[in-house]
């Protein structure tokens, strides 16, 4: 189901795609075992989302994308985040238990992250021999 969600069409020959669909699958289940609410888990998944993409999309370096989530997370300044809706839904501790959950899947593999989206790679050729 995710997989459709996200629309990841080549998960069994895209490392990319594979790995996107690990690291949302794996917030997905982390946030239903604090759980969260509908409404949480949506803007929790909507976080994750917001940080890949200011790596993938806007090439934000990690400080850049801290500062983005720390103004998504307490609704300061002007962040996309404010576009799509209020994300003062967490409670302090949950909202320190998501920093420390993106600071260790995602932060402190950052240049792993920025590895997969933007250095190009050769394709391997796969074929019957």
């Amino acid at each position: 189901k995710m997989e459709e969600f996200l629309n990841l069409t080549q998960v069994k020959t895209s490392l990319k795609e594979a790995i996107l669909l690990d690291y949302y699958t794996a917030g997905f289940w982390w946030a239903k075992e604090m759980n969260f609410s509908l409404i949480q888990l949506s803007g929790f998944m909507d976080l994750i989302n917001f940080a890949l993409e200011n790596l993938s999309g806007k090439h934000m370096t990690l400080g850049d994308n801290l500062k983005e989530l720390e103004r998504a997370m307490t609704g300061i300044g002007q962040t996309e985040s404010e576009e799509r809706g209020d994300l003062n839904l967490f409670s302090i501790g949950q909202a320190k238990a998501i920093i420390d959950y993106l600071v260790t899947s995602l932060f402190k593999h950052y240049k792993a992250y920025e590895y997969l989206f933007h250095v190009r790679r050769e394709e391997p050729v796969i074929s019957n021999e």
